[in-house]
């Protein structure tokens, strides 16, 4: 031996797999999933979680969405 340490490349492709998953996840939501009705559920889940936050929070609310940290509500209802 040279002395020279034993290196294995290898692959995997995982496609089928991911794909295999995707296919059961939506057939585990079943056929009265309705991916807007989540989605408008999830913007008032959102709405509801920040609002009417005391000065404190609003404060700290209002540093995170400066820092990046949440998205800007403003910005993203004058969008709508």
């Amino acid at each position: 031996m040279s002395g020279e340490p034993n290196e294995f490349e290898f692959s995997v492709d995982l496609t089928v797999d991911e794909l295999r998953r995707r296919a059961a996840v939506v057939e585990a939501y079943g056929d009265t999933w309705d991916p807007a009705a989540v989605l408008a559920d999830e913007e008032l889940a959102y709405e509801l979680l920040y609002a009417g936050l005391d000065p404190g929070q609003q404060r700290s609310y209002d540093l995170l969405v400066r820092a990046g940290v949440l998205p800007d509500r403003q910005v993203r209802d004058d969008a709508a």
